[in-house]
């Protein structure tokens, strides 16, 4: 029987049947965040105005470490990192409604934020 499983889970993830792309199991809640996540995240739920000119774009999720949608679903905003004079690598990524990701490694690694 333990073999059957595990043979039924390799062929699962050799078709991508069972792929876990990391953002649905690991949470992080809205207190949680750091201080400058949570005023990108007011920004974004207020419609703006956003301090980045690149706040907004589509993210084209190129790493499918997010779930699979269509392209424009998701949508990036910057998350200042203090003592950085640019971007940084923290991010607030956007889906379609109200689902949002946190990413402080530019994009190797997300959480969903829980509301």
């Amino acid at each position: 029987m333990r073999f059957l499983i595990v043979a039924l889970l390799a062929i699962g993830s050799a078709f991508g049947l069972l792929v876990d792309h990391g953002a649905g199991s690991d949470r992080i809640a809205v207190t949680a965040l750091p201080r400058e996540a949570r005023e990108t995240l007011a920004l974004i739920k207020n419609g703006g105005p956003f301090p980045y000119s690149r706040d907004g774009i589509v993210f084209g999720n190129f790493e499918k470490r997010l779930p699979l949608q269509e392209r424009g679903y998701y949508h990036e905003y910057t998350v200042r990192t203090p003592g950085r004079n640019d971007r940084g690598p923290r991010r607030i990524i956007a889906g379609q409604p109200a689902e949002y990701y946190y990413t402080d490694d530019h994009y190797k690694s997300f959480r969903r934020i829980a509301e």
